[in-house]
């Protein structure tokens, strides 16, 4: 039996979109490096993420921080995996993540935060860069293999 303190403090939502194309090597993903954020900077990651906020869907979510990070609209989303995120068991620090795919949108992808994002590059699913934020690759290395789920986790420890 759990007590109150063995219970979330806060769950933080949020939603990211890995816009994808075909590439001459195959599939391409377009990443991020991010910069001056507090959190993974130098690590490559989805080119737009960011918080649910109240109120919001994780849809509507994913289609506010593509336009709000790369300047894109009418993104054709497609759910890839809800991943439930902790960090090192810390109650504090539970996440859920909505991971989505976009194959069309309307726009063509540009830095619009350049004071938290160092560069927009397309990369092979097959060659992605290194470092790329670890709980982002776990979900790119499942759709270069083929083998997403609705519903995956990171960072806790096998019971």
């Amino acid at each position: 039996m759990s007590g109150p303190l063995d219970r979330f403090v806060v769950v933080v939502p949020a939603s990211y979109v890995f816009l994808l194309r075909d590439g001459v090597a195959g599939t391409e993903v377009l990443l991020q490096l991010r910069q001056n954020t507090g959190y993974m900077d130098d690590h490559w990651a989805a080119a737009a993420a960011g918080h649910v906020e109240k109120g919001e869907t994780a849809y509507d979510a994913a289609r506010r921080e593509a336009l709000e990070e790369i300047d894109v609209t009418d993104l054709d989303l497609s759910f890839v995996t809800a991943m439930q995120r902790t960090r090192g068991g810390e109650p504090i620090d539970e996440r859920i993540d909505f991971f989505f795919t976009a194959r069309s949108w309307a726009g063509e992808p540009r830095i619009v935060e350049p004071h938290k994002c160092a560069d927009l590059r397309w990369c092979a699913l097959d060659e992605l860069p290194v470092p790329v934020v670890p709980h982002e690759r776990s979900v790119l290395e499942a759709l270069r293999a083929g083998t997403t789920t609705a519903y995956s986790t990171f960072g806790f420890t096998p019971a």
